[in-house]
């Protein structure tokens, strides 16, 4: 006999195509909520994903959105909202690395589409989640999970992804700046740092780093995937404004 799994509302997964964001996307749904499946450009993924979690009997819906864009970013909440249901809970993992180079090499059009990107564009799908979410607008409250990384800690100059590095610790800084903003109006947000996490993309280089944990390996996107299906859940109640490393050890 198969139990019903409750449905929970809405969760918003930006960049969930592939990698991180697919493996959230699927715990997501698999904890029941109908998730919004978010793609800037490879729908074909996006597609693959909701395939995936509509055939293991969950509810997903593919939107296309650039986070860079707050007109996207607003027409993605309200066709959650109509067609999935009120939005409880947005993960922010959309993002971008940025060009690897020294930073006297940087262009200022790269950083600034990087920092659009990485920080203006969470920021912005906050601020749309919060207007749904926030006792304050009349909302039921929810979770916000920020996606950030291990390297928002490390001294890692001269592997060229210095300012990508930046853009990750001010998100950690910001999803414990909201927690405190939000936390009375039924809110919490934290953020998760990964470390070396096997997406398939992963170069030989930082492939060997991570095998360099003192858990000897890299990890794996449901590894991440879990710990964001814990965050949001009732067993995370008394938990905002923390930065969950989930990175072997490192």
């Amino acid at each position: 006999m198969t139990t019903a799994v409750e449905d929970k509302g809405a969760a918003i997964v930006t960049g969930a195509s592939r990698g991180i964001g697919a493996a959230i996307a699927k715990r997501l749904a698999s904890d029941g909520y109908g998730v919004i499946v978010n793609y800037a450009a490879d729908a074909t993924g996006a597609e693959s994903v909701v395939s995936a979690i509509t055939g293991a009997g969950g509810r997903a819906l593919a939107v296309q959105a650039d986070v860079a864009s707050e007109d996207d970013i607003a027409a993605m909440f309200d066709q959650a909202t109509e067609q999935v249901g009120p939005v409880t809970a947005l993960v922010n993992n959309a993002g971008d690395v940025g060009e690897q180079a020294r930073i006297d090499e940087q262009q200022s059009d790269t950083l600034a589409k990087l920092m659009q990107v990485n920080v203006v564009g969470p920021m912005l799908c906050a601020k749309h989640a919060v207007r749904v979410m926030s006792t304050a607008h009349g909302g039921k409250g929810g979770s916000i999970v920020t996606i950030a990384s291990v390297a928002a800690k490390a001294l890692a100059g001269g592997t060229g992804m210095v300012p990508y590095q930046a853009t990750k610790g001010a998100m950690v800084t910001f999803a414990r700046g909201l927690s405190n903003e939000v936390a009375s109006e039924g809110i919490r947000s934290n953020s998760v740092s990964p470390g070396v996490i096997d997406t398939g993309l992963v170069p030989p280089k930082l492939r060997d780093v991570g095998k360099r944990a003192p858990l000897g390996r890299i990890g794996q996107p449901d590894e991440v995937a879990a710990t964001v299906s814990w965050l949001v859940s009732p067993e995370a109640s008394f938990i905002t404004g923390a930065d969950i490393t989930v990175s072997g050890g490192r």
